[in-house]
Formats: C-alpha cells, structure tokens, sequence
C-alpha cells in the first residue's frame, strides 16, 4: 500500500488538529504531539498500541537526521551567546547608544516619530541580513529587544517586524543558502526528457520580479509602522502597552526563559556596545564562511565560480551552527581580555542559559516530526495533487500560491513546500499554453513564504518568538492578519497578471 497516497482528505487532519489546538488552547507542545499521534493513529488504521509507539518513535528518527539535529544545537547553544553579550554590558551599551541618538533627535521628532524610527531600523536590518533566514531573526530579536522593551513597543510587534524581514530578504536576495537550494529543485529541468529551461539561476533570478508576497509584506510593515494602524489582536497589544506599559499580556509565556532574556549586565561591567556588536556581526559574517568551507568539497569550477558553486553546496545548517559556536568563542576572548569575566563564570552562564533554552529544543523536535509525518502519511503531496485538474492559465499562478500557503500552512516548512510546489509548478508552466514559467516559480516560492508566516508549527515563527522572547502563539496571532492581507493582495495580483497573460 503506498501510504503517500492512500489516506485522501484524512491527511490533512494531523496539520490541521496541531494548528487549530494551538490557536485555540495557547498551548503549542500539547497541540504539535496530538497532531503528531492523530496522524500515527491513521497511519495505523485505529490502532491504539501501534499509533502510539510510532509517535515515540518519530521523536527519535527525526533527531537521526543531521540537519535536525544541528538546528536543535543551534537551539540550545543560541542562548550562551545571548547571555554573555547580556551579561558584559554590550547590550546596554548598543541601548544607550540608540537612547542617546533618539534624544539629540527628539528636538526634530516627536516620541510617537522616535518610536518609528527604532521600529524601522529593525526592519531594515532584518531586510539587510539575508544570508541566513535565523542569524537575521536572532541578529535583530537580540538587538532591539532591550530598546522596544525601553521604549514600551509590545514584544508582539517586534516579533512581527523580525519575522516578516527575515524570510523576504532571503528569498528577494537569494545569493545564500536559500537560493542554492531552490536552484537544486530547478537544475532537474534543465537536462533530459523533462528540460524546460536552460539555465536554473536565470529562473530563480527573472522569478524575482514576480515574487509578490515578500514584497508586499516588507511593504505592509512599513506602512503600519509609519501609519500607526494596527489590525485584530496586535491593536489591542498596542493599546495594553500604551496604556499599562506592559510589553507581554497578563499570562503570557515568553518562548525564552527569563534567565537567558531578562539578564542584567554584571556589574561594574563597561557598557560598550561593541561588546555586543564584534560577536553578533562575527556570527552573521562567519555563516557564508562555513557555507563556503562546508560545500567546497563538492564545488566544481576555479576562481569566483567554485566559490559561488561551494555556497551552493554549503550545508546551511552545518554553517549556522559553526558561526554561532565561533561567535561564542570570539565573546569569551573579547570579555577575557577586557576582565570582565573569568572563563569558568562564562561557561557557568554558558551552562545556565542552555538550560533556559530546553524548552525550544523541545519545540523544535515536535515541529520536526510534525513535518516528518506530515510528509511520510503525504500532506503535500495530496493537497498538491488539487492543482493537478483541467485549469484556465489565468487562475494558475494564483492558485499555485494558494496551494503552496496551505502546504507551507499545514507543514510548517518553507523549503519542505518549495521542494513538492517546484515540481507542480514548472512542469504546468512548460506544458500549459500561456503560463509564465517565472510567475509559476516566484508563486510556489511566494506561497510557501506566505504559509510558513502563518503557521504555528513553521520553524522560523517559533525561533522569531524566541528570539524577541515574545508568547509564540500572541505572535502568531498577532502577525497573521498581516499576513492574510498580504496573501489577498498577491492573489489578486496574480489573477490580474496571469488574466493579462504578462
């Protein structure tokens, strides 16, 4: 029996019951082993026993894949970095120094227009670290936490702002690990029976131009920065804030634990700020490093070209996980040399802020083997085959993004979607007469973008609430109708496009 195919709509239970117990109860690890277990029980045709031991095991086997296994290190070893650029007074050096600007400012602004400009600068530094999708959310979560915190901004809306540059940016400047993956989904269309273009990075680069989700996202966060004009639940976070100066509500659960996100500088610490600027930057720098030295190997070529084929062989979460070890050991240096602290009080901190990280570790263990599951019972594969009937080229594009924001939804994961939607999209575009090849592409590649915003279960949304230490179903919540309004928007675009026949 072949288990990708022979479950129907019952595969879409699993996603949907993990999804809908999360926004429903709040608590997101209940939801994800439920989704996980319900999804086991079908495979298992009913049977307790059976359904059951699967779910344990699954916790397991998603951890044998080594991709999995760095990113839960990565979510582990994250908080040592945090705490010891905490702990010397780099952050509340970086804070005075933002404070200080905004108040030889404040004579042209008002507070209201001070708070726009800290809340852009977020944005755009979220917009110009795209060579990792999770250094840019860790990069801006740990930057600007203290001054939002400060300047009572709700966690709720840095969160937003982190999590909506950091994917975009990837994807609209694709020269990472992002675009070396999706050009590996689209060099099988060069060659053989099934060739449909010539050049895979030609694509990927034309497809750009259609990409409209990111865009209009980045665009929307600019407008309600600059607006003030919130919608649904991040208004009423921003008038709890206003008005109580709360910057989570009552009974929230911040994703990080209040050791490794509230940590005072040691005192007597000096607060310089590139205490905390030399290990973040080294983090952000030393990644297409290893992304280098991990796909040099396997690269072909001499000069600048086997450079850029070893960036597209790079393991992505191998050099993620390099930098962040690295940085660490750069911030031990930096703070030794200073005295500002002993080794032996920084590997105590070490110590204690991975423990303050379990809880994501946890995290991303279930959102793994959720995604697992999800493409063991075949999820995508079954919601994909929705687009597979006799369509109008017009309604297309447009449903190639639909489809892909419900797998992206419904799986948690942007690259598992490009990897099913990329193979839907490029064999529709060369075999139905009046479909743009590129507009199918930026769709598949939008719409898993599109999905991944709105899942609870989606990887890059649990470490955007990590990372700004923000209640990660109030984040979801909150950056969801944003997300929706975005979504609309590039539908309608597309239909307009693929009914003009650009």
């Amino acid at each position: 029996m072949d288990v990708q195919t022979s479950f129907g709509f019952w595969t879409l239970l699993p996603p949907l019951v993990a999804i809908g117990l999360a926004l429903w109860t709040r608590q997101v690890f209940m939801s994800l082993a439920v989704g996980i277990w319900c999804g086991y029980m079908i495979m298992a045709h009913g049977h307790p026993l059976t359904g059951t031991l699967d779910t344990i095991n699954s916790f397991v086997t998603v951890l044998t894949d080594t991709g999995n296994a760095r990113m839960v290190m990565f979510s582990l070893i994250i908080g040592p970095l945090i705490a010891l650029v905490q702990r010397s007074g780099g952050v509340e050096g970086f804070v005075g120094h933002i404070l200080r600007f905004l108040e030889r400012s404040s004579a042209k602004h008002s507070a209201k227009n001070n708070r726009k400009i800290v809340e852009s600068l977020a944005a755009l530094t979220g917009l110009m670290i795209f060579i990792e999708s999770n250094i840019s959310l860790f990069t801006v979560g740990t930057l600007y936490r203290p001054v939002f915190d400060k300047m009572k901004i709700p966690r709720e809306k840095l969160a937003y702002i982190t999590d909506s540059t950091s994917a975009p940016s990837n994807i609209l400047m694709p020269f990472n690990a992002w675009g070396a993956f999706i050009m590996t989904l689209l060099v099988v269309y060069t060659t053989g029976p099934d060739k449909v273009f010539d050049n895979e990075f030609e694509v990927l680069v034309k497809s750009i131009a259609y990409n409209f989700y990111p865009m209009v996202t980045v665009a929307l966060i600019f407008v309600v920065i600059w607006t003030g004009k919130d919608v649904g639940d991040m208004k009423i976070a921003e008038t709890r804030a206003r008005e109580t100066g709360k910057i989570l509500r009552d009974g929230a659960v911040p994703m990080m634990d209040d050791s490794v996100s509230m940590l005072e500088a040691k005192e007597g610490a000096p607060q310089r700020a590139f205490n905390m600027l030399i290990p973040i930057l080294s983090m952000v720098v030393l990644v297409p490093i290893f992304l280098i030295y991990t796909g040099w190997g396997e690269a072909s070529g001499s000069g600048t070209g086997k450079i850029w084929a070893a960036l597209s062989e790079g393991s992505g979460s191998a050099a993620v996980l390099y930098a962040v070890t690295f940085a660490i050991f750069i911030a031990m240096a930096l703070y030794r040399a200073q005295g500002i602290m002993k080794i032996t009080e920084m590997v105590e901190l070490s110590l204690k802020a991975m423990a303050g990280m379990v809880n994501v570790a946890i995290l991303a263990v279930l959102a793994f083997a959720l995604n697992a599951m999800c493409k063991e019972i075949g999820t995508g594969q079954f919601v994909a085959g929705i687009v597979s009937g006799a369509i109008p080229a017009g309604f297309i594009p447009a449903l190639i993004f639909i489809i892909a924001g419900i797998i992206g939804f419904s799986t948690g994961t942007s690259w598992g979607t490009f990897s099913i939607m990329i193979a839907v999209a490029v064999p529709i575009a060369g075999n139905v007469e009046g479909v743009n090849l590129y507009m199918a592409v930026a769709a598949a590649l939008g719409g898993g973008v599109f999905g991944d915003h709105c899942s609870p279960t989606s990887d890059t949304t649990i470490i955007a609430s990590m990372a700004t230490a923000n209640d990660h179903i109030d984040h979801v919540r909150t950056q969801l109708p944003y997300a929706l309004m975005a979504g609309g928007a590039t539908v309608l675009m597309y239909l307009v496009l693929g009914f003009v026949g650009v």
